[in-house]
């Protein structure tokens, strides 16, 4: 049984970083190609439109049926979902044709949602979300990590803001092409630049912590605190 979990948690990896590598590559050939098309008069390309519709409801599909799934009321969201789908369905030709406006709901939206999950835990009277990612990792918090902590949350939340907003404004007034690349191609190796440049800053503002934390701590604290749930985290006295 361990042998079959350790397969099964290492297939599971290994199709995450697969769908996680295709799946913006995919969105950005298709983008890129019915910009293309549309500059060069070309007739859409039906199987290549398809593509880029299936693939622009998948993300928002999955989540929505995961949440309804775990919600007590599924047997309310289930149906509704499906309605939902449904009426994509009676319009697919439509959503084949705007697809792109999909994709640009997916990141923009996404990244939006997370900019406020990180600020709105910095107002008066919560505790930063950093800060608590920060008392999963180290059992003692010194004044000097809390208050840096906080303003990782603040750099984190205006990272997702700056995104969001960037990812509206090149999809209003450049190409869809060159809105894609940022969005599409550039989305991944941004978060992982800023995750680098946030734990250099660390290290050079708080040597002490050479070699007691890691980038992979602070993932582990998100899928450990994502699990557990915030009553799970350590409580820590608010911030004024």
């Amino acid at each position: 049984m361990p042998a079959l979990a350790r397969l099964a948690r290492t297939s599971r990896w290994v199709f995450l970083a697969v769908a996680g590598i295709s799946y913006p590559l995919l969105a950005h050939y298709t983008t890129a190609h019915q910009a293309a098309d549309s500059l060069t008069g070309a007739g859409p390309d039906a199987p290549l439109t398809m593509l880029g519709a299936l693939l622009a409801i998948t993300p928002a599909t999955l989540i929505a049926l995961a949440l309804a799934w775990r919600s007590s009321r599924r047997l309310l969201w289930l149906p509704a979902l499906g309605g939902a789908l449904g009426l994509l369905a009676w319009h697919w030709q439509l959503l084949e044709t705007h697809f792109s406006w999909l994709y640009l709901f997916d990141h923009a939206a996404s990244n939006a949602m997370l900019g406020v999950v990180f600020g709105r835990t910095l107002r008066a009277g919560q505790t930063p979300l950093c800060t608590t990612f920060a008392a999963m990792v180290h059992d003692h918090m010194p004044d000097e990590l809390v208050r840096y902590s906080r303003q990782v949350t603040v750099a984190w939340t205006l990272f997702f803001a700056a995104t969001a907003t960037l990812s509206l404004l090149l999809f209003a007034f450049t190409s869809r092409e060159v809105w894609s690349i940022f969005a599409n191609l550039l989305s991944l190796p941004l978060l992982v630049a800023m995750f680098v440049v946030e734990y250099a800053v660390r290290l050079v503002k708080m040597p002490w912590m050479r070699g007691e934390t890691s980038i992979l701590d602070a993932v582990r604290a998100y899928v450990r605190s994502s699990r557990q749930g915030a009553t799970a985290a350590p409580s820590l006295p608010p911030r004024p």
